[in-house]
């Protein structure tokens, strides 16, 4: 009999935690580290883990991953604790799936489908809810095949398709018609990106894009340079639209900062591919700030599992500030500076109090120095614009008025030199 427990839309689902532990794959992250991990994305659900499992075998089963035994022991504390889901660290095919819930009798998700619950209640954006639908239709669409298997052996025979296969393959073909309307609606989002970017190339102004771990305090930091109002909460995927704000370093050079999707271990290929309309701008990034929560106890994994995704993107070789954040919760400050020295770039931060945040915008400027120019020019009285677009887009040293000409001592954008070249003094 499947278990009733939930009486009304308030009730916090109790949840199973199992961790599969699979002799086979080879990774730094234990099943305690795993099951520590999946009760945050519970909580970040609204779900509660009321039980946790550590389910270690030598190979999946084709039939239900996990074996017989192991799956009457979770029959057995699903009972104990009166569990409503249950969750697995190990992706689940579409007939393991449907063999787990035929014998537990309770609903049975895996760590994805848990990561896109996240997403879909705290995407708020017109984009950020195309990308999670998409992830959603793409995770679905494989696991309808193995259903219609099943389905049309019960109205097949001899001159019919039996009801369940046509059911199926309706849904299939109306899935793949919203996947790829989602994907036409996620290129014009990307079009428009393009231009805005272009835009801001053509000003000279350099992108700096927030990158790191889910909950790694992204957000907070864009907050507290920025004062970007992003709503901030102590969870995971707590932000999924991406965000640019200006910044004027101290320099009075001006910079974008983008905030991005955090990042997270073993990150579904098709979250990624998803979001990609997002993480374009991590790629085109002129400077990448790579925040890491150096207070979290598995914080060496945190950042190689961002390692990971930003070797997909393909951005590894770009300029990086390793921003050492949540310091506020350290007690040994002065580990955190030894350890800081195993980077070329890094800043001990707290984007909560705004401890080091004036080093922080320094070192950014220190990085970024590169992308701008030195200048001394003569311009004529009637290119004022050249003046004010020295002032707008660089840092102005000083300046002299004459009669016929102005003489302007700047530091500005590279990519603006050009416009700048014909009245510099040689």
């Amino acid at each position: 009999m499947k278990h009733e427990y939930l009486t009304n839309e308030e009730a916090v689902e109790r949840v199973l935690a199992v961790a599969v532990d699979l002799k086979s794959e080879s990774t730094p992250w234990t099943s305690q580290d795993l099951l520590e991990e999946m009760v945050e994305l519970v909580k970040a659900s609204g779900g509660e883990v009321v039980a946790e499992f550590i389910c270690r075998v030598s190979k999946t089963s084709p039939k239900n991953l996990i074996g017989d035994s192991k799956l009457d022991d979770i029959v057995a504390l699903c009972d104990l604790h009166q569990v409503d889901t249950v969750v697995f660290s190990h992706e689940l095919k579409g007939n393991q799936q449907r063999n787990l819930e035929d014998k537990i009798q309770v609903k049975t998700i895996d760590r994805t489908q848990l990561i896109l619950d996240i997403f879909a209640r705290h995407a708020s954006s017109k984009e950020g809810k195309m990308q999670v639908e998409l992830a959603q239709l793409e995770y679905l669409l494989p696991r309808l095949v193995g259903k219609g298997i099943e389905l049309s052996r019960l109205g097949g025979g001899i001159g019919t398709l039996g009801p369940g296969e046509t059911k199926l393959e309706l849904d299939r073909r109306r899935i793949a018609q919203r996947i790829s309307r989602l994907k036409s609606g996620l290129k014009q989002v990307v079009r428009n990106r393009q231009l805005t970017r272009k835009k801001r190339e053509e000003k000279g102004v350099p992108t700096v894009s927030l990158v790191g771990y889910t909950n790694a305090g992204k957000s907070t930091l864009l907050n507290m340079l920025t004062e970007a109002g992003q709503t901030t909460r102590d969870g995971m995927f707590t932000t999924l639209d991406s965000l640019s704000r200006q910044l004027v370093l101290p320099n009075h050079q001006k910079i974008v900062l983008s905030d991005t999707v955090g990042f997270m271990h073993d990150l579904p290929h098709d979250l990624i591919e998803s979001f990609k309309a997002t993480l374009e701008e991590v790629q085109h990034a002129d400077l990448l700030l790579h925040v890491l929560d150096i207070s979290h106890a598995n914080f060496r994994l945190l950042y190689e599992s961002v390692q990971v995704v930003l070797d997909e993107l393909k951005v590894l070789e770009k300029p990086v500030i390793i921003v050492l954040n949540k310091v506020d919760r350290i007690e040994d400050a002065a580990w955190v500076e030894s350890f800081k020295d195993n980077f070329d770039h890094a800043v001990i931060i707290s984007a909560l109090t705004g401890q080091g945040i004036d080093d922080l915008q320094h070192k950014i400027v220190e990085l970024l120095s590169d992308l701008f120019v030195e200048i001394n020019l003569d311009v004529p009285i009637q290119r004022m614009d050249l003046v004010n677009l020295a002032h707008e887009e660089g840092e102005v040293y000083s300046i002299k008025y004459y009669n016929d000409r102005v003489n302007i001592r700047a530091s500005v954008p590279s990519r603006l030199a050009g416009k700048f070249e014909k009245y510099k003094i040689k």
